[in-house]
């Protein structure tokens, strides 16, 4: 259980909080006020990020990873006292690795707004209680406007290379586009340009699960000492159904019922535990009310936004470029990749062939590992 500051309200939800192991993060600390995309002024902004390889004399070998929606800075390496889950991206980092340490500066940030070190609903406001509902809104250019400043504390001008996937992919292509000096190479996986009607719907029907829960207290559980576990374990459940791939659901599960029940007579089919199983899993890392700022920034994405269309957007990109998708997602299906690889210059387009779906492009490691390869010019 994690331990919360001395006066602080009863501790609820499972995120990191200032007291406990750090395990392998840093932080920096806005020296000023982060100005929001909306005008508003957020305050003791600090950003928890990891950090592996060394950065070189001339600050020219920086590579910037950005993690998809419930992820956090912890990209490689074990579960731990100060990380409640093994790195998501692992196999990717370390010497020899595609993302190779011998070489290169990796940094990780956990995004504004997430609650595994970074100011986020959870952690206390100006009057020392948590944020909760008071919270603003953020945009994917909010996470960029903090991650810049963590550039600039780091001494880092110019990133050798930017690449995320999902979420990560989105932040991605808004540093490329809003920040196209500070991008050197591009690595969009498994995103958009705009985040569509479909997709915000799917969000909208995981927010509506998360406020509609008892405790959710308009957003400020933390000072009731409750937590919308039922609500967030419904959103995680609809989130992860869009994950997989319909053949890899099918084979893996089909119409079977979950071992020792019967679905006839009120058990699950084993599809059905599979989805509890991944729902528990997310109740014992991640905050409610992260959940429901990241998603909504996720629905805000969109490079074309006052910059006169995507079209014109993408044309400002001019890092190198490589563009994935995966050829089962139906969240985030190639066709929008493929729009993206044709409105940027010089992009190319590349298919992670996978039975998992949107997953792929985290479980597709060897894959995912080529790309990093090729935008690098990393031996393989």
């Amino acid at each position: 259980m994690t331990r919360a500051p001395a006066g602080s309200p009863t501790p609820v939800g499972r995120f990191w909080r200032d007291g406990d192991d750090p395990g392998g993060r840093r932080w920096a600390a806005l020296d000023t006020a982060l100005r929001l995309e909306s005008g508003v002024l957020l305050p003791g902004v600090r950003l928890a990020y990891e950090t592996w390889g060394t950065l070189n004399a001339d600050r020219s070998n920086a590579v910037l990873v950005l993690h998809g929606l419930t992820g956090d800075s912890h990209v490689v390496g074990p579960a731990g006292t100060g990380h409640p889950t093994p790195g998501w991206w692992e196999g990717l980092v370390g010497p020899g690795r595609p993302l190779d340490t011998d070489r290169r500066f990796i940094v990780a940030p956990n995004a504004l707004g997430g609650c595994q070190g970074s100011t986020g609903p959870s952690s206390p406001g100006p009057d020392g209680k948590p944020w909760g509902a008071r919270f603003p809104r953020i945009t994917v250019r909010d996470h960029v406007a903090a991650e810049s400043r963590l550039a600039d504390a780091l001494g880092i001008d110019v990133w050798a290379a930017v690449l995320g996937g999902s979420m990560g992919g989105m932040r991605a292509l808004e540093w490329a586009v809003g920040l196209p000096d500070r991008v050197d190479a591009l690595l969009a996986l498994s995103c958009p340009a705009a985040s569509s009607a479909q997709q915000i719907a799917w969000a909208s029907t995981q927010l509506h699960a998360i406020r509609a829960d008892p405790h959710w207290h308009g957003g400020d559980y933390h000072r009731h000492s409750t937590s919308p576990d039922a609500g967030l374990g419904v959103a995680r459940r609809i989130a992860h159904t869009t994950y997989r791939g319909e053949g890899e659901l099918a084979e893996r599960f089909g119409r079977r019922p979950q071992a020792g029940e019967e679905p006839g007579r009120g058990g699950r089919f084993a599809i059905e535990s599979y989805l509890d199983h991944q729902a528990d899993k997310l109740l014992r890392r991640f905050d409610a009310g992260s959940y429901v700022v990241l998603v909504e920034s996720k629905n805000s994405h969109d490079v074309g936004r006052d910059r006169g269309g995507i079209d014109a957007a993408l044309c400002r990109i001019t890092a190198r470029t490589l563009v994935a998708g995966v050829d089962t997602d139906a969240l985030y299906p190639v066709a929008q990749q493929r729009a993206l690889a044709e409105g940027i210059p010089g992009a190319a387009l590349r298919l992670i062939r996978s039975p998992y779906g949107h997953d792929g492009f985290l479980v597709e490691t060897e894959q995912v590992g080529g790309l990093v390869r090729d935008l690098l010019g990393e031996p393989c």
